[in-house]
């Protein structure tokens, strides 16, 4: 039935340092799961805040679903994830610390075909650290290439 959606933030990484993940349940209306199934998602500019002890993703972009009549869901509204109250209070005494962000790394759907998101407490990287990663991508690639040739 599903066929594996799962939607990166590639741009994550990048980025941010990610320091520790965290899998959240989301609220969901009814056509959002319907396009998620079919890929039509995007978590790129997405980055997750707390209102009072609830945690919500925001700018999480999920297309309206082709098939929704009048009842369809906006596109950009922000959702409340689902974690555990252990969770929710680790994550926000770190981000209360300076320099801590939650920031959305993988869209799945789990195989009871909920949807789910991987969310990581990360550290913005600064720009000598971009440099670096780029260059340890770099060094890795020129490895691989040495071996299968």
């Amino acid at each position: 039935m599903e066929k594996g959606i799962s939607i990166k933030n590639k741009r994550a990484s990048h980025e941010y340092l990610l320091l520790q993940d965290f899998t959240a349940g989301i609220q969901l209306s009814g056509t959002e799961i319907k396009s998620i199934r079919e890929g039509k998602a995007s978590i790129v500019d997405a980055y997750c805040t707390f209102r009072g002890t609830e945690l919500f993703v925001i700018s999480m972009h999920i297309a309206e679903y082709v098939y929704g009549t009048y009842n369809n869901h906006e596109p950009k509204r922000d959702r409340k994830l689902l974690l555990t109250k252990r969770e929710l209070h680790k994550l926000q005494t770190k981000v209360k610390e300076k320099g801590f962000t939650i920031i959305p790394t993988l869209l799945f759907i789990n195989e009871k075909g909920l949807a789910k998101l991987t969310i990581s407490l990360a550290r913005g990287k600064h720009h000598y650290d971009k440099r670096e990663s780029l260059k340890q991508k770099d060094i890795r690639r020129e490895i691989d290439r040495g071996q299968h040739a």
